[in-house]
């Protein structure tokens, strides 16, 4: 991580997650997922699908997912189940690989998608999040912020870590070199507002105030899908 980063978000102690574990009633080794708080609602990974200008396809990763380039186009989940005739999410199912069981029949091109980032947000869906994470907090940029990086993406098998920082400076936390993912974890230490990525999903759960998780689902950028049997 840049020097600059360690500076904005420094380590705190782990036990910042045990209400996570309590409230999840998990280990946390992929990420904590919590119950709605009261309300919950998930931002899907974006996807892309390229026209015949694109150039070469670049494979789906666990990663800081720029947009692929020229010639390709956002697709948004919805565009693609109304398409096939999938529903977005399958009834009892997270967002992830599991969805679009109708794809392989579509004859849709090899190469032609751009398939969401799995344990991560991509770039611009994280700038996204994050810019009305601090427009709907009621310290803005200053809200004060504690990030979980769960075992696997920390490449440590007996632990993650905790960073502390500001709601602000929560687009940098994407920069890190060695930890090419979005936290498994981003909260408001005054416990407001979760956000929980799971390493082997495709879509980040945001819970919070029922108005927070209306205003998401209506936002006109984030493509965002209540689950009930999530919550």
């Amino acid at each position: 991580m840049s020097d600059d980063v360690l500076a904005l978000w420094p380590l705190a102690p782990v036990s910042e997650t045990d209400w996570l574990a309590e409230l999840g009633q998990g280990d946390g080794l992929t990420g904590y997922e919590v119950p709605g708080r009261p309300d919950a609602a998930w931002v899907l990974g974006g996807m892309y699908e390229r026209g015949t200008s694109a150039g070469a396809s670049v494979n789906n990763s666990q990663s800081r997912d720029e947009h692929p380039g020229p010639g390709w186009e956002r697709l948004r989940w919805a565009q693609l189940a109304d398409r096939l005739g999938d529903p977005v999410v399958p009834q009892g199912l997270y967002p992830s690989f599991r969805c679009f069981p109708s794809i392989r029949a579509a004859g849709i091109r090899p190469g032609s998608m751009e398939w969401p980032a799995e344990g991560s947000l991509d770039r611009p869906k994280w700038d996204q999040l994050i810019r009305f994470l601090t427009e709907r907090s009621p310290q803005g940029a200053a809200t004060a912020c504690l990030a979980y990086y769960n075992p696997l993406v920390a490449q440590d098998f007996e632990k993650g870590y905790v960073r502390c920082g500001r709601l602000g400076d929560a687009a940098s936390l994407l920069d890190n070199p060695d930890i090419p993912y979005t936290p498994s974890n981003l909260w408001a230490t005054d416990r407001s507002w979760i956000v929980c990525t799971d390493y082997d999903l495709w879509g980040t759960k945001v819970c919070g105030p029922r108005p927070l998780i209306e205003a998401l689902l209506e936002h006109p950028e984030i493509e965002a899908i209540r689950l009930p049997w999530t919550s």
